[in-house]
């Protein structure tokens, strides 16, 4: 494939820069607890000092792969894939959501809402940031708010992203792994005096898996 033809498909979303790809439970949110099939996409400029997974900011680390290579891997092993980044909202995901559902499967996103709403996804995590806040199709998408405390300030953001979401959004408050013996015991308090929010958890690495 040229490099025109290359750029033609990306855009179109038929090949995405796949990051990484793997079976395990979900360990946060909702859905923590469910066995997932994880679609990670190389590709984010959002830019969390606090991110754990920063070789996923650079796409072109990650081979551009057929959608319906990942669907076929997806789909041998699970019934939900958890679309995930660095980014994914980068790229189109209408092809690849509508493959995904065309073989019988679930399908949920992890965003920092920072582009627009694409693909068609039966629930939407929005983890927004404040380097680069969401657009207004990604906060009335949202089916849980997740926001990530790192400082006592981060209260403050949360309740201004509860505040744009839509009124249906699940609102999830969850501390940043480095800063988890400092934070959650204000999580804790935090949530018993405003019980709108429930605690996140990373389940997964309690449990040392993927």
């Amino acid at each position: 494939m040229s490099q025109a033809e290359s750029n033609s498909a990306l855009q179109k979303g038929r090949v995405l820069p796949l990051m990484e790809e793997f079976y395990t439970i979900q360990g946060e949110g909702f859905y923590s607890g469910n066995a997932a099939y994880f679609i990670r996409l190389g590709g984010c400029d959002v830019g969390c000092h606090w991110c754990d997974v920063k070789e996923s900011w650079d796409p072109e680390l990650h081979p551009l792969t057929r959608v319906e290579t990942i669907v076929e891997n997806a789909s041998k092993e699970a019934k939900l894939a958890v679309i995930t980044g660095g980014e994914p909202l980068m790229y189109n995901l209408d092809y690849l959501t509508a493959r995904l559902k065309e073989a019988g499967m679930q399908t949920n996103i992890e965003t920092s809402g920072a582009y627009e709403m694409s693909g068609d996804f039966d629930w939407v995590c929005l983890s927004p940031k404040k380097a680069k806040l969401p657009t207004a199709s990604a906060y009335q998408a949202a089916d849980e708010l997740k926001v990530i405390i790192y400082n006592k300030h981060d209260f403050i953001f949360a309740e201004e992203q509860a505040a744009k979401v839509n009124k249906d959004a699940l609102l999830l408050l969850q501390t940043e792994w480095s800063k988890r013996h400092e934070m959650m015991p204000l999580i804790i308090e935090y949530v018993k005096k405003n019980p709108k929010w429930k605690i996140s958890l990373q389940t997964h690495k309690y449990l040392d898996i993927p």
